[in-house]
């Protein structure tokens, strides 16, 4: 089993698969900054009208990714699905729309939820998917929170199946 990937009988959330997988919420802020990642919120749409967009990140809900990918989701997770309205979603335009981000296989791609725990699965969904630069944001939206809402780099527009959020510039 590769090193990037947790081992079967670890969970994503153990300390070794934390150091492997998550990255701080400090240093993320700052490799957005510099152009060298882009950042996924990957909470439900619900999520996001309750406590607030971080400024600078893309929406792609988590749950419905990987029911399109033909993922199971546990009983927790649909729970959190069906509470939120069915959105536009499609799986060709989050390939493209993370192809896009992860250009050249160069830049990293952050994944944020509320407080870090979903971002973990987030993080080893896209390795399995071949993008071993994926990890996940420390701490989450709470952790941004606390830092007194600090937005991240510069934007541009950016759409996934309907859902406007904004992406960090990171092309000339």
């Amino acid at each position: 089993m590769s090193a990037d990937l947790p081992e079967p009988d670890q969970s994503v959330e153990s300390p070794a698969n934390r150091a492997v997988l998550e990255i701080s919420l400090e240093s993320s802020m700052e490799l957005c900054r510099l152009g060298m990642a882009m950042m996924f919120d990957i909470r439900q749409a619900f999520e996001l009208d309750m406590k607030g967009r971080v400024p600078g990140t893309v929406h792609v809900p988590l749950f419905e990714v990987k029911r399109l990918l033909g993922k199971a989701l546990t009983a927790d997770e649909q729970e959190v699905l069906d509470a939120g309205a069915p959105t536009a979603f499609d799986a060709l335009s989050f390939i493209k729309l993370l192809n896009k981000a992860h250009g050249g296989h160069e830049d990293l791609v952050l994944c944020l939820c509320n407080s870090g725990r979903r971002s973990l699965y987030a993080a080893q969904l896209l390795r399995e998917l071949g993008y071993p630069k994926a990890l996940s944001v420390a701490g989450g939206f709470q952790a941004w929170k606390k830092l007194g809402s600090t937005p991240i780099g510069t934007t541009r527009p950016a759409a996934v199946g309907g859902s406007v959020a904004t992406a960090p510039a990171n092309a000339p």
